[in-house]
């Protein structure tokens, strides 16, 4: 009995850490802003598979002018004109320590491809996406605000 205690006591005094470690990775859902309206644009879901994060648009929220359909019209093969809702738009970063990076993310708005890298804030509730061309300074970055 008293090693149980004992146990329950160690589990609980550490939950606190495991549960701060947990809030430092991408894996969740992730509020996207719009860089020329600072509105929120869309719902990002980060999973990983294999080692490896993936993303994907959940939800959109339309500004007045967009396709009622949300496809994604300026990507090319096989996501031409498909769903945004629903597409992978982030794939193939794995964990480099305080940040994940080698992987590759689309904008649907202009159809293009970039590679990407990210990092997560202290306290987990942003996360620092930079897509960029060739070496990192020459990109963008987003701050994407964590949802759950």
């Amino acid at each position: 009995m008293r090693l149980a205690l004992k146990c329950f006591l160690a589990v609980t005094a550490l939950l606190p850490a495991l549960v701060s470690a947990q809030a430092l990775t991408p894996v969740g859902l992730w509020k996207t802003i719009d860089d020329n309206t600072g509105n929120e644009r869309s719902y990002v879901r980060i999973v990983e598979v294999a080692g490896e994060l993936q993303g994907k648009v959940e939800k959109i929220f339309p500004f007045p002018g967009d396709d009622p359909e949300n496809l994604c019209e300026k990507c090319k093969g096989e996501r031409k004109n498909q769903p945004i809702v629903g597409m992978t738009i982030l794939w193939g970063l794995k964990d480099e320590g305080e940040s994940w990076k080698g992987g590759q993310i689309l904008d649907p708005d202009n159809g293009k491809t970039y590679r990407c890298k990210m990092t997560v804030s202290d306290d987990g509730k942003e996360l620092d996406v930079r897509g960029y061309i060739g070496i990192s300074l020459i990109g963008r970055s987003q701050t994407w605000l964590r949802v759950e």
